[in-house]
This record gives C-alpha cells, sequence and structure tokens, in this order.
C-alpha cells in the first residue's frame, strides 16, 4: 500500500504534457537523422552515429531525472559556481580548441577528444540562464522600490554578466550561438520588472541597430566597415546565400539552394519516409528541417512546428503559474533560448533567414545541443515537481 502511494505520488508530480512534446520530437529526430545519414555522401556508416544520438538522449534523459530532484534553494546556492565554471570552460577554447573543425566551419568553438566533440557554449547557455534568473531576482528583493537609478543599476548588473561571454564568443567567431545569448538577455530584461520608460527607449535603440546592421551587411560600403570590426568573409557569404540562393547555387549558395529545392518539392504530403532524392550536404545538422519537408511534406512540418508550439505554451503556462521569481526568470531564459532556435532553424531551412549554425532542438545530430536542450526541459520539470510535491506533503499532513 505503501508503495502503492509513493509510485502514485511520484506520477502526480511528473508533468507529461512536458515530456510527450519532447518524446514525439525525438523519434522525429531519430529517423530524419536515419535518412539523412542514409543519403549523405561523405558517411561511411549509418550505425554509429545513430548510436551515439541515441545515447545522448538517453544521457540527457538522465540529466532530466537528476535536475528534476533540485529545489530552488539548491539551484541557487549552486548557480554562481555553474556560471565561473561555464567560463572557465569556454576560456579553454582560446588554446584547446580542434583546429580540423576551426578550419573547417570557421568557428573555435569545439573540444575534441578522440572521436568525440563537445560544444562549451551549449551548457554555458544554461549557466546564463541561472545567472540570469539570479542576479534579477537577487536585485528585485533589494530594491523592492523601483526607481530610475535601481533600473539602470539591474541593467548593468546584466550586462556585466554577458559582457565576458560575449567577449569568449567572439574570439570563439560563433555569430549564431552570439545571437541566442542576445535572445535569452533580451527575454530577461523584458520580463525583470524594469519600467517601460526606460525599456521602450532601449527597444527602439536596437531596433535601430538591426536596420544599420541590415544596411551594413547588404551593400559594399558597409561591408568594408564590418571587416575592419572582425566580421569574416564566410559570414558574409552566409548572408548572400540567403539573398541570392540560386545566383551560384553550383558553389558558395549549393547548400542553401538545395536545401530549398529539397523543402520545395516534398509538397504537402511529402515524398515518404527515405525516399530523397535533393542532395543536401550536412543535412543532419542545422540543414535537418528539409529532410522533414522532403520526406513528410508540409504536413510533416506542420507537425514538429506543432510539437513545439505545445512544448512552449506549456513552459509559458509553467512561468506564469510559478509563484517562486527565480523559476520565473529561469523559465523565461529557456522558452527564449527554445524559441530562438526553433525560428532561426526553420527560418534559415525555408529561405526566411540566413544560416547561422544553429541547430534544431531535439532533432539534429550533436551532443552538446541535446544535452543542453534537456537540461532546459529538466528545470522546466522541476518547477512543477516541486510545486506538486509541496502540495503533497502538505496534504499528508493534513
Amino acid at each position: 500500500m505503501e508503495k502503492r502511494r509513493r509510485q502514485l505520488s511520484l506520477d502526480s508530480r511528473i508533468d507529461y504534457s512536458l515530456i510527450l512534446p519532447v518524446f514525439v520530437l525525438m523519434i522525429i529526430g531519430m529517423l530524419s537523422l536515419y535518412v539523412a545519414l542514409s543519403h549523405d555522401q561523405q558517411t561511411t556508416s549509418v550505425l554509429r552515429p545513430m548510436l551515439f544520438q541515441g545515447l545522448w538522449y538517453v544521457l540527457g534523459i538522465v540529466a532530466i531525472v537528476i535536475i528534476v530532484q533540485f529545489n530552488s534553494k539548491a539551484l541557487w546556492k549552486i548557480t554562481p559556481y555553474l556560471y565561473g565554471i561555464g567560463l572557465f570552460i569556454m576560456l579553454l577554447l582560446v588554446k584547446f580548441y580542434d583546429r580540423q573543425l576551426a578550419a573547417k566551419t570557421g568557428s573555435r568553438n569545439w573540444f575534441s577528444f578522440g572521436g568525440f566533440t563537445f560544444q562549451p557554449s551549449e551548457i554555458m547557455k544554461i549557466a546564463f540562464i541561472l545567472m540570469l534568473a539570479y542576479i534579477i531576482t537577487k536585485h528585485n528583493e533589494s530594491y523592492t522600490q523601483r526607481t530610475v537609478s535601481s533600473d539602470f543599476l539591474l541593467i548593468g548588473k546584466m550586462i556585466l554578466v554577458f559582457l565576458p561571454v560575449a567577449i569568449l564568443l567572439k574570439f570563439q567567431q560563433d555569430f549564431g550561438t552570439m545571437l541566442v545569448f542576445v535572445a535569452i538577455l533580451g527575454g530577461c530584461f523584458l520580463l525583470s520588472g524594469i519600467e517601460w520608460k526606460i525599456e521602450l527607449p532601449i527597444i527602439l535603440f536596437f531596433v535601430i541597430v538591426a536596420a544599420l546592421g541590415i544596411y551594413l551587411v547588404t551593400t559594399e560600403s558597409g561591408r568594408n566597415i564590418l571587416k575592419h570590426i572582425g566580421f569574416k568573409d564566410y559570414q558574409f557569404r552566409r548572408v548572400d546565400a540567403w539573398l541570392h540562393p540560386f545566383n551560384d547555387a553550383s558553389n558558395s549558395t549549393y547548400q542553401q539552394a538545395q536545401g530549398l529545392l529539397a523543402v520545395g518539392t516534398g509538397g504537402f504530403f511529402g515524398k515518404g519516409f527515405n525516399h530523397t532524392q535533393v542532395y543536401v550536404p550536412v543535412r543532419e545538422s542545422d540543414m535537418i528541417f528539409t529532410v522533414i519537408a522532403e520526406n513528410f511534406g508540409f504536413v510533416g512540418g506542420f507537425i514538429v512546428i506543432l510539437m513545439y508550439f505545445i512544448l512552449i505554451y506549456r513552459m509559458i503556462s509553467i512561468c506564469f503559474e510559478t509563484k517562486n521569481p527565480f523559476y520565473a526568470y529561469i523559465a523565461t531564459g529557456i522558452i527564449m533560448m527554445l524559441l530562438f532556435h526553433v525560428f532561426e532553424n526553420i527560418g534559415s531551412n525555408i529561405g526566411l533567414l540566413p544560416l547561422t549554425g544553429i541547430p534544431l532542438p531535439f532533432i539534429s545530430q550533436g551532443g552538446s545541443a541535446i544535452i543542453s536542450n534537456m537540461i532546459g526541459i529538466g528545470l522546466m520539470m522541476s518547477m512543477t515537481f516541486q510545486k506538486q510535491s509541496n502540495r503533497l506533503e502538505r496534504g499528508i499532513r493534513s
């Protein structure tokens, strides 16, 4: 009887509305990865990367099981240490990055251990989210009466948390990942409690900066300016591939052009599982959505987007339901991280946005990204898990 009671209590604390969409996306990821690897001209073995992908999923599930046991007090205590450790590991990339991958991709953001690769910036996203939630919560508890000076002080604290990460990402030459951190920072900034009189001018400023950025990357004179501040030719080629994907479809824009052809030929229902006629290079990572669109068409793409919608909708509900401000800011950061990944990846696959190397959460190949996203889900589940645990304890006592 007692064992059954404990099992019932455990089941009632698990948020299946978070687990089920992730589980469906993992199945889609394995099927899509199989198709991508089966038709990759440079892949000699399909089984090995499939097994590794499955292993990363298992490790991610283990991470979720562990993380749901942490309450807000435990997370609060370890957050500054996690942030410091994350910065230290990213700092190691200054010397110990993988030279071969850097030459191939233009980014110095991977460690290599034999056949394994690891991207510290993926795990740093979680540490960054926790640290932002930590300083915002701590600041708001110290300054219960909001003033202009206290709000600007909070903005300064958030920038100080962001700057070390930004500097290290600049060295790694990983502009796409930098945008993810900016999105996380922006989401936490908007919900930090800063008065709209301060937020609105800052938002307008960044809108102007974004418009100026678009002008600079699309004009010759603007590109000359950007080259002087560190932008690389491969970054401009990605913009050109986005704006004119078929201008040099046999060379520099080949991947983008082939991706659009794959998406377009999928039609409404797709060609069927593993029926791929359009070759897309390195399809298993940031171009994985083209596999779904070609094999399963508009219907398959819609199901994927629907799963993300259900997942993020539930995460937003958790954010509003929680009475713990620390949890609320953590949820905000995780939501912004996943939203940006989904928006940028699918947008770049269908030609709305330039390619930046951002993986599709829970679907694209890559262990670092899978673990990071699974940790994010674990943190969200811990919020509902701890909430239900407290209710059950109160019910038993009464």
